[in-house]
């Protein structure tokens, strides 16, 4: 028998569940009546409806389609599949569906055979895919396709899809079930907008089901599922963006949150601290100087300590770094130096502050007129030069009056004023 899941598939857009701002819209509906379907990318996170509404578009319009998985098909059988039916085409005029699931699986050079078909009207394109089609997908292809974005369903979403298979299902009718609200909650709660998940642990519960059966008991059943985390794909880059922002927006309380996902999830701890000790340089600074060294401690800790436990000392350390004072001062300073060192290229420093380690060197003048700041009050030098001529007056780095660069900031206006 197949699963849960597939038998519930809906087989009208009555039955399909969410996506209400997609199907009741009108150019949708226009679209399918008329069968005038443009080509169309969904885009969204797995069991949210993408494959089900891509076939009952097909089904719906009467228009002949064919099916391809990019996991299991080669872009040779697809390209093959075209080519006969164009044949159709030239004869009739009639446009075919071809639907590829997971298209983001073809590379960008494969995405490209399907441009010619599309541009001669011989077939519409259907795609779906969980990755974000500006990095996934070829820009000539997505120039000549609608992407729409579909959203996570709701926990009334998921509520109705379970209540309809209760109903309709009779693998799962009269078997009791249906009289356990706390554990249909629970699956609400637990499947996070996933409809595949919550009916997977529904078929799941139901095969084991009985009617004194603990909320611990399932608890323990639902254990098994993993949080959804691609580590390759979106949802790796989505949440440790999430979690920087988090920390440089001085959130201690979303950053952890964002920290327990990724660690939850399977994500590799060094990939963290990583980033982390790159936001203690570049997001804290000089603000204050200790963060870098709690960012690489952490590190160090981690090393030492490895999981379970590991997840201490980062976590330690990402309240730190939130609650930090916040300056990209350093940062950039860099930046606009880089800029320069591109745009002059390689200037000569002044003549002072080379080393004349020949004679010739120092004939030429190198080291001539050098004051050693040490022989000065507070080691600062009067009238000085350090920066080539062209950039003499730049100023790169320019602390932000917080923290501990409130204190470099002080002693850099002491030695710009005299030496200006």
């Amino acid at each position: 028998m197949e699963p849960l899941s597939f038998r519930m598939r809906p087989k009208d857009f009555k039955d399909f569940v969410g996506q209400e701002h997609i199907i009741k819209a009108a150019w949708f509906i226009n679209a399918i009546e008329k069968r005038q379907l443009p080509s169309i990318i969904f885009f969204g996170p797995p069991g949210i409806g993408k494959t089900t509404l891509a076939l009952l578009i097909a089904e719906k319009s009467g228009i002949v389609y064919k099916t391809f998985s990019a996991v299991t098909a080669t872009i040779k059988e697809v390209r093959d599949f075209i080519e006969k039916v164009y044949e159709t085409y030239k004869k009739s005029g009639e446009k075919t569906i071809v639907f590829i699931d997971e298209i983001h699986r073809f590379n960008k050079a494969q995405q490209d055979a399907f441009l010619p078909w599309i541009e001669k009207g011989v077939i519409i394109l259907l795609g779906t895919t969980t990755e974000n089609p500006s990095f996934y997908i070829n820009p000539p292809l997505l120039s000549r396709v609608k992407v729409i974005n579909l959203q996570p369903l709701t926990d009334t979403d998921i509520e109705k899809i379970l209540n309809l298979a209760i109903k309709k299902d009779p693998a799962l009718q009269n078997s009791g079930v249906e009289k356990r609200e706390d554990i249909l909650k629970e699956i609400v709660v637990f499947s996070k907008g996933d409809a595949r998940v919550a009916l997977n642990l529904l078929e799941l519960i139901s095969e084991n089901f009985y009617p004194e059966i603990s909320l611990e008991e399932f608890k323990k059943i639902s254990s098994n599922y993993c949080l959804p985390y691609d580590k390759k794909g979106d949802a790796h880059y989505n949440i440790i963006s999430a979690f920087i922002k988090s920390m440089r927006g001085s959130d201690p309380d979303a950053a952890v949150y964002y920290l327990a996902r990724m660690l939850e999830s399977g994500e590799d701890p060094y990939f963290i601290l990583r980033r982390m000790i790159i936001f203690a340089s570049e997001d804290i600074g000089n603000a204050d100087p200790h963060a870098i060294m709690v960012a690489t401690s952490a590190h160090y800790a981690f090393t030492v300590i490895g999981m379970p436990e590991g997840f201490i000392p980062l976590s330690q350390a990402v309240t730190y770094l939130s609650l930090a004072p916040k300056s990209n001062a350093s940062y950039k300073a860099y930046l606009e130096a880089q800029e320069d060192v591109k745009k002059y290229g390689a200037l000569t420093p002044p003549y002072s502050i080379l080393n004349p380690a020949t004679k010739i060197m120092k004939e030429i003048g190198y080291g001539k007129g050098y004051k050693y700041p040490h022989d000065f009050e507070n080691g600062i030098v009067r009238d000085f030069q350090f920066l080539p001529d062209a950039i003499k007056h730049k100023r790169y780095y320019i602390p932000k009056q917080i923290g501990y660069e409130k204190i470099l900031f002080e002693r850099l206006q002491k030695i710009k004023d005299k030496n200006e």
